[in-house]
């Protein structure tokens, strides 16, 4: 029998577009109470009541930059009440810069990645899993990508820093060894959301054509993938999950229909 997550504490970073607020309205479907954190805080508010009425018990939102590294002490440190006491944790803060050689590339699109996929997940990973050792319970959900398994043309980098995340998730696995916290890793394929916006600095034109005549991923899709990974019985650990729209063998292998 799976978990139940009725009055579960859920933390979801990045949370105010995509796979955050598809994974955050999927959990309070289940009656968990969320937690909400992201840059933009203005997003976060406008969710808040629909997470309620979705079954959410209680929803509270901040703003977090995940790469500012005593930010993310201090604000995990002074939750209000019961919300330091997290059982699952997801790290969905991340992103994409650019998609240009590894010589040609900008070396502010490397530390944006390095800061936000690699230290920023470090950071609150740090600050939230003594608690879950401290209380015998939890589970830390991490959102990869098919590009931590295989490099594609001009995105080493980004690729790199999912590499990084996937052997975090495993080394952090090892550590909790003997605990009954759980440590998974969700590596979507191609998803339609503001990720190929962000990687391409709002050109929308250019965004589109990521997707141009495919099915992709939907938000949803991955969001689904983590809740049934975060409700599995207590002795089941999903260590990984990958997931591709059928369209898309590989990272760089894809279908499109004319």
């Amino acid at each position: 029998m799976g978990i139940s997550l009725k009055g579960k504490r859920v933390f979801v970073t990045g949370a105010s577009a995509g796979i955050g607020e598809a994974t955050a309205k999927e959990f309070a479907k289940q009656g968990a109470s969320i937690l909400l954190c992201a840059r933009r805080l203005d997003r976060l508010k406008t969710m808040e009541p629909e997470l309620r009425a979705l079954g959410a018990p209680d929803v509270y939102s901040f703003e977090l930059d995940v790469t500012d590294r005593d930010k993310v002490e201090s604000s995990l440190t002074s939750l209000p009440g019961q919300w330091g006491e997290i059982d699952v944790l997801v790290n969905n803060a991340g992103l994409s810069r650019g998609l240009n050689k590894i010589y040609e590339d900008d070396i502010d699109n490397w530390e944006e990645m390095i800061n936000t996929n690699v230290k920023g997940l470090l950071y609150v990973t740090r600050a939230v899993v003594p608690g879950m050792v401290a209380r015998g319970r939890g589970h830390v959900i991490s959102l990869g990508s098919i590009a931590g398994q295989q490099a594609y043309p001009g995105g080493g980098v980004y690729c790199a820093t999912k590499v990084a995340e996937r052997f975090i998730s495993d080394g952090l696995r090892i550590d909790l060894n003997g605990t009954d916290i759980r440590v998974t890793t969700v590596d979507p394929g191609m998803v339609e959301t503001e990720f190929s916006k962000v990687r391409f600095h709002g050109d929308e034109q250019r965004a589109a054509k990521t997707y141009a005549n495919i099915q992709p991923l939907l938000a949803e899709d991955i969001a689904d993938a983590i809740v049934w990974a975060a409700t599995r019985p207590a002795h089941v650990c999903v260590q990984s999950i990958l997931l591709c729209p059928n369209a898309q063998a590989n990272t760089y292998v894809v279908s499109r229909k004319a």
